[in-house]
């Protein structure tokens, strides 16, 4: 994809090119948070009054006239002031609990708030197109027209009370997470209006999301089928749950809500097939509708919000976006909260529930965000380029630490032949051992939608002879993992050897990889229940896994696991029985790399 795709509205207007609450969907309880995004604020005016005002706008999108549902809410006594949009995080709406507070919470502290119930969603027309720039982006470009005053809405309520920083230029600055974080850089994309972002754990690539392949990006990987199907199905069941759709947001019988080429993706991928050229279009699909295709057109300073507890949008999500506009001279900072799509809420962390909007972490950082480039206080520090959420501080004033750059790799660990993971290559025993995947998986990370269906999920398991173990010496000292870790593997697989240039990505082999925590008692704890799937590229040669990242103390006296897996039963795995071997010698073995803080 080039970036010619998009066209940006710059400063004058004209294109350019360039916590906790929950809700019920389909009958299930659902974290707010996690699906619909954090709801924060900024200082309240003396008055903190409000007024409210339902409005419909019509926009053109993809070829079609969509209608907006949107919620205008005006702070009272406030002649002009910097504007907020926000919309809702997949399966939400303007009205659904978390979106309209933000309208609120916004209004309450002097800001224009607009919020609105993205396409395909509440009220809204059109169909669902996954934060598609040029069709959810360009929708919410004609809502920021709307607080410039450069249109009405459909009832002819125009904007006039909007702090613009140049004519048809109003202030403003998107928050929201999930589909609601995605949705500001696909905006920001098309329109340079936009002063500030505040993206929270959202995606940097779908194809990677769905379909991760933690070794190669050019080969297809594992597809997460338990988190894909469910967002699949709150999209598609949208008549139960919002009667008298509006008729543009129905595609067709095979196809219902979606925009078709997002339908046939997942198809594809529930198929287990990997045909080359279907795959690759249909994953190419997926990237072109994500920040990884378009981030070179983000101009506006972003602050990344991403959960640790998050199995559908990982840390290295985050970073990739963090990296990306960074290297391109984007302002950009970056904070790892405890919380995601996958649980994960501490006491003291940023939860609307509990009103602790100026008290939290997180949202101070969020409130100086928005002092700086939507106030532009411009005096105003809006803290440091890195910071990440400790688990193991019981102190609620220093459970987040802070750095000015990403953690680097400054472990070794290499895989000696008798399943010890040791420090030193001279330490490496000869040997060889085998694993062999079964027809049916039999590992076990998590059951990705358990916490929304609201069952239990049992611990992580291995099955004997379906994976292979290394485990490290009793630690001397506490050793803190900040970042994902790296593995660098080489296996043997005649089989996979074999079928792997078959044509069809499926016959290539696949394999997990994830670290554990081993207490003395033996107990064992895998870190967020977070896995590294990856279809080997080629067995015959060595190749690199980058796993999750995470943030995790391993005690004084826990022990480190590395395990390599032949199956995960939250992801689709290998087609047919193939054994493999991984052998380890001194000058030639396996190398784990972590990135230890301090270390």
């Amino acid at each position: 994809m080039t970036s010619g795709r998009y066209l940006p509205v710059g400063r004058s207007g004209c294109p350019q090119r360039g916590g906790l609450v929950s809700r019920r969907v389909l009958g299930y309880s659902v974290p707010l948070a996690l699906l619909l995004g954090a709801t924060l604020a900024t200082p309240a005016p003396a008055s903190g009054q409000y007024t409210v005002t339902a409005l419909k706008f019509t926009v053109r999108a993809g070829g079609r006239a969509c209608t907006i549902d949107a919620d205008l809410y005006r702070p009272t006594g406030v002649d002009r002031a910097p504007a907020v949009l926000a919309t809702n995080g997949f399966g939400g709406s303007k009205s659904d609990g978390s979106t309209d507070v933000i309208g609120k919470a916004f209004a309450e502290r002097g800001y224009v708030s607009l919020v609105y119930s993205g396409l395909g969603f509440g009220n809204s027309g059109c169909l669902i197109s996954l934060d598609d720039p040029d069709i959810d982006g360009t929708a919410a470009s004609g809502l920021i027209d709307f607080l410039a005053g450069k249109r009405a809405a459909d009832d002819g309520t125009k904007a006039d009370f909007v702090t613009l920083d140049g004519k048809g230029d109003p202030r403003v600055g998107m928050i929201g997470g999930s589909y609601g974080g995605a949705i500001q850089l696909a905006t920001a994309a098309v329109d340079h209006r936009v002063d500030a972002l505040v993206p929270m754990i959202t995606w940097h690539d779908l194809a990677y999301s769905l379909d991760p392949n933690n070794a190669a990006r050019e080969v297809p990987g594992a597809f997460k089928w338990q988190w894909a199907n469910g967002f699949y199905l709150i999209g598609e069941s949208q008549p139960l749950t919002t009667p008298n759709l509006d008729p543009s947001r129905i595609n067709s019988l095979g196809c219902l809500h979606f925009v078709t080429d997002a339908c046939d993706t997942v198809r594809t991928l529930n198929s287990g097939s990997y045909p080359a050229a279907d795959t690759a279009e249909l994953l190419a699909y997926a990237r072109s509708v994500s920040p990884v295709s378009y981030l070179s057109l983000v101009k506006a300073p972003t602050l990344l919000v991403q959960g640790q507890a998050d199995s559908l949008f990982n840390l290295n999500e985050a970073t990739a976006t963090y990296k990306t506009l960074k290297a391109q001279g984007t302002t950009a900072k970056m904070i790892w909260q405890s919380w995601g799509h996958s649980g994960g809420q501490a006491a003291g962390e940023l939860n609307l529930s509990q009103g602790n909007l100026e008290s939290s972490y997180v949202g101070k950082r969020v409130l100086a965000w928005f002092d700086r480039y939507l106030r532009k206080q411009k005096n105003t520090d809006t803290g440091p380029a890195f910071a990440y959420y400790r688990d193991w501080i019981t102190d609620p004033n220093g459970t987040y630490a802070t750095a000015g750059s990403l953690p680097v790799l400054s472990q070794r660990l290499y895989l000696s032949g008798d399943g010890k993971l040791v420090d030193n290559r001279g330490k490496v025993t000869r040997g060889s051992r085998t694993y062999s995947n079964w027809l049916v998986p039999t590992s076990h990370s998590e059951s990705s939608l358990a916490g929304i269906v609201g069952l239990p999920d049992p611990a992580p398991y291995d099955t004997a002879g379906t994976y292979l173990g290394w485990t490290s010496e009793p630690l001397a000292r506490a050793t803190d993992v900040v970042g994902a870790p790296k593995a660098t593997l080489k296996v043997v697989s005649p089989k996979a050897e074999r079928t792997q240039n078959s044509g069809n990505a499926a016959d290539k082999l696949v394999l997990f990889a994830k670290l554990y925590d081993v207490a003395p008692d033996g107990t064992q704890t895998l870190v967020h229940r977070l896995v590294a799937p990856v279809r080997v590229p080629d067995v015959t040669r060595s190749f690199t896994v980058t796993l999750p990242g995470i943030v995790h103390r391993y005690e004084q006296g826990h022990r480190l696991r590395f395990v390599v897996a032949a199956s995960d039963d939250a992801y689709f795995g290998n087609r047919g029985i193939k054994p493999v071997t991984v052998v380890s010698a001194p000058g030639d073995t396996g190398v784990l790399e972590l990135p230890v803080a301090g270390g």
